[in-house]
């Protein structure tokens, strides 16, 4: 059976319907007197119509409940929901929209722009301002802020404009101690009528066109902005400070070469470059010069740089050719840091052959220019970048006789981003050809040439060298002279004959006279025991030091050991290390060893 048509005629259900009703009417609205409950009519008690006959039974008098018979009734409306709705946007003034605004509000209207409204903001930082009055008047602050002219374009081209970040003195919020920054926006708009007023250059009496000056206050971002530029740039100058560190404080110059280096860092934010030149002198005149790029930024690129260089002057202690200081530097960049790339030039000059001896890594080229001013690439072919491995390094030669000059350097000088680094070599080559003038100074000129200026974004090194021809007075202080030794008993007497015959002509004092006989004397006696023909003596003087140099055939290079008392032999080298500033022995090109030692000359 259908459960709800017959619950109504359920004992009690009537009596529990009933309480429901009770508990579902509203009660008396707040601060409404209660009305006192009336007697409910009996059940009997059934109303007639006006014709006297019975009328409809309804729920309240058959005690039926209407959701039994899906009877719905309109529910009352709610004592309690509120009579008047929320004013709307267009009800509200503008010192209720505007006058709450932390931000400073200004409204003007008119060609004249004059003033209508400022906010409780504006008259904090700037004072109370008079309506009526022209802006020029009444708000000399947008004068200087410099506004006056922005509101005329706004007013007569309808859009708006904005000025960003302008200086308020003693204008951060409620700070009168600080100055303030705030980003202002002139807006069109159309200033209503407002009725007539007592004094009519106050009142607005028809609809204009005005703009609504909104000021809001940057002061906290400025600030930040300038506390991170100034981190950034106390980082960036400890950066390059670290950059410069690792570069050499002061390069050495040989005697023969006149040589300068530059280094500008890239960019500027605060990571350093991998970029780095050194010039080394080897001994008996001879000078290494190196330069080289580790890819990328960043303090591990520069740390990769450190122990490259580092690394590089240790390799040229050891006086071995440019290719074999290339073949130990590959396989160290692959132990340091196999995933940076790393590029490198090392360079021998030796001013008794004028030739340049080099090998490169994936580095550009060198660039020669002759005494004519004609300027030329080394075009030897070159190797792959250092890490590589598995790549066997070869050395090319390049003549650098006197009166030649050289300029290595990085692809920062040459390299743009919308262009091809041929073209930048071509450049650097037509730039090179008319920078004239000492080395540094060439420096300087290929810098300008080449446009790199301050915000350049990469890091470049330039590294020049000239082989000056020296005539007149410096020529008398650079002499050479050679003895070829043909073996037999004969040779160490006409050594030393010829030694001294060289050093007297050469004016050198006496004690400077024996003392490089005697060394060209223990040179000459161990080549002739321990080489092979084909064997050299030569003596070369520079403004600074003598050497003695002797070359042979055998490529077993000659090491300082103690001798015994008892032993005949072994004391050469020894005696001539405690006489010489230096000595030291190379391998050479065509086989065989030079074995050297110097003396540093008097001063004056």
């Amino acid at each position: 059976m259908i459960f709800t048509r017959w619950s109504a005629k359920l004992p009690g259900t009537q009596r529990r319907a009933a309480a429901r009703s009770d508990r579902a009417a509203p009660g008396p609205a707040p601060g409404t007197p209660a009305v006192p409950p009336t007697a409910a009519p009996a059940p009997s008690a059934v109303p007639a119509a006006a014709d006297g006959t019975p009328s409809a039974p309804t729920a309240a008098t058959t005690g039926s409940v209407p959701a039994a018979r899906a009877e719905h009734t309109d529910p009352a409306p709610s004592q309690d929901r509120p009579a008047t709705l929320p004013p709307t946007v267009d009800a509200l003034s503008v010192h209720d929209i505007l006058g709450t605004i932390p931000a400073l509000v200004a409204v003007v209207y008119g060609p004249e722009h004059r003033l209508a409204y400022v906010n409780g903001a504006y008259a904090a930082v700037f004072g109370p301002r008079p309506a009526g009055h022209t802006a020029r008047e009444a708000l000399p602050e947008l004068d200087t802020l410099g506004l006056l002219p922005l509101m005329d374009q706004v007013l007569r081209s309808g859009k708006p404009r904005t000025v960003k970040s302008r200086k308020v003195p003693g204008g951060a919020a409620g700070d009168r101690t600080r100055d303030g920054y705030y980003t202002f926006t002139c807006t069109p708009i159309e200033v209503a009528a407002s009725g007539p007023a007592p004094d009519p250059e106050v009142a607005c009496v028809a609809p204009h066109k005005g703009v609504l000056v909104f000021g809001a206050e940057v002061t906290d971002q400025i600030e930040s902005a300038e506390r991170l530029r100034a981190s950034e740039a106390r980082q960036r100058e400890a950066a390059v400070t670290l950059q410069r560190s690792l570069l050499p404080q002061e390069l050495e110059q040989p005697d023969d070469l006149c040589v300068a280096a530059t280094y500008q860092p890239g960019g500027t934010d605060a990571a350093v470059g991998g970029d780095w030149y050194d010039v080394i002198t080897l001994g008996a005149g001879r000078t290494a010069l190196v330069i080289g790029d580790v890819m990328g930024r960043g303090v591990r690129a520069a740390a990769v740089m450190g122990q490259l260089r580092t690394a590089v002057r240790a390799y040229a202690r050891l006086d071995l050719p440019p290719h074999e200081v290339l073949q130990l530097l590959d396989g160290l960049a692959a132990e340091i840091d196999a995933s940076q790339i790393a590029t490198c030039v090392y360079a021998v000059h030796d001013p008794n052959e004028g030739r340049l001896v080099y090998a490169s890594a994936g580095h550009l080229p060198i660039l020669v220019r002759d005494p004519d001013g004609t300027v030329h690439r080394a075009a030897e072919p070159t190797g792959p970048p250092l890490g590589t491995g598995g790549w066997l390094h070869t050395s090319g030669s390049v003549p650098l006789g006197p009166g030649s000059s050289a300029v290595l350097y990085t692809d920062g000088l040459v390299e743009r981003r919308d262009k091809d680094i041929d073209h930048g070599v071509e450049a650097l080559e037509r730039a090179f050809a008319g920078a004239a003038g000492a080395p540094d100074i060439v420096c300087d000129r290929l810098l300008r040439s080449l446009g790199i200026t301050a915000t350049h974004d990469d890091d470049v090194a330039i590294l020049v060298l000239q082989h000056p021809a020296r005539t007149g007075h410096d020529a008398e202080l650079f002499h050479n002279a050679a003895l070829e030794l043909h073996g037999g008993t004969e040779a160490a007497p006409r050594a030393r004959a010829f030694a001294s015959g060289v050093l007297a002509s050469w004016r050198f004092p006496t004690e400077l006279h024996d003392l490089g006989v005697l060394a060209a004397s223990e040179l000459v006696a161990n080549s002739l025991q321990h080489g092979t023909p084909p064997m050299r003596l030569r003596l070369r003087r520079t403004d600074r030091r003598l050497i003695v140099e002797v070359t042979d055939g055998d490529d077993h290079l000659p090491r300082r050991r103690r001798a015994e008392p008892a032993d005949e032999a072994g004391r050469g080298i020894s005696i001539v290390a405690t006489i010489a500033s230096s000595w030291g022995s190379r391998r050479t090109p065509g086989g065989g060893k030079a074995v050297w030692c110097e003396f540093a000359l008097p001063r004056g």
